[in-house]
């Protein structure tokens, strides 16, 4: 390991394979990070992430692990001290769903909502609590991937919404858990244009639900990945004076409906 090695930062990204996590992957290491990319299931695509990484200029580590297993939340922290004696930047993106309504309450069994939970929240916890020392010695910054289902409390499933109210609770207490020296915040997008959610509702069910979702949002658009990775990168990377927040990536949702979707409300009467 060279000099300029040790100098430059480092961040774990989990669930970086695909969507989100690989967009942040690769703004971090366009913004000068070494870069730690965690998969659970797409290799493929996960390699190709840390491809463009390494083309953006960071030394990369690629490993898989699943954090809803505490064995391999601290394997992925101590992965990244061994490689690079440092960590600078935790962002907590891994994170699963099933898609139901209450017409598939009956359907819902307990090891389902358990799984979703264990990833989205136990998940995160354990995360945190490998990397809280190493975060302090550095004066990083943690970011969690949350959802508007734990603002709003609508979203793909019961688990689901449950899992991201969680998530932004432990958000708040660990901004104060871990003050002065680490910072801890959450994003919390709406719909977010990733095959994600293209393959928990089938394509023609997406477009008819992006379409009424940008009718009905003040900024009348969806998220993209690099949307959100551009919220993660600010976090993470400025934001000097910010902690417990919970940043609303939701074109406006959170507002209600703009006047236009009134109006055709009106009109379709």
């Amino acid at each position: 390991m060279n000099k300029n090695e040790t100098e430059r930062r480092v961040a774990l990204v989990t669930g970086s394979g695909t969507g989100v996590g690989a967009a942040t992957a690769l703004g971090l290491s366009r913004l000068g990070y070494n870069v730690l990319i965690n998969y659970s299931k797409s290799e493929q695509e996960a390699r190709q992430t840390e491809a463009e990484c390494r083309a953006a200029g960071a030394d990369t580590l690629l490993l898989r692990g699943d954090v809803a297993n505490d064995a391999d939340c601290r394997s992925l922290v101590q992965g990244a001290i061994r490689r690079w004696g440092r960590l600078d930047a935790l962002v907590n993106n891994a994170g699963i769903s099933t898609f139901g309504g209450a017409a598939n309450w009956d359907s819902m069994d307990a090891d389902t909502f358990g799984r979703i939970l264990s990833v989205n929240v136990l998940g995160t916890f354990q995360m945190v609590r490998a990397s809280a020392p190493h975060l302090r010695q550095t004066q990083g910054a943690i970011v969690n991937v949350s959802s508007v289902a734990g603002t709003l409390g609508i979203g793909s499933s019961v688990p689901y919404v449950a899992s991201k109210g969680a998530i932004n609770s432990l958000t708040l207490h660990l901004a104060r858990e871990l003050a002065p020296e680490i910072r801890v915040n959450a994003v919390c997008p709406g719909l977010i244009t990733t095959r994600w959610f293209v393959q928990g509702v089938g394509q023609e069910a997406f477009e008819k639900l992006q379409a009424s979702y940008e009718q009905r949002t003040p900024l009348a658009r969806a998220c993209s990945a690099e949307d959100v990775a551009q919220a993660i990168l600010w976090l993470v990377d400025g934001a000097r004076t910010v902690t417990g927040e919970l940043i609303q990536l939701d074109s406006g949702m959170h507002l209600g409906a703009p006047l236009r979707a009134l109006v055709v409300d009106q009109r379709s009467q």
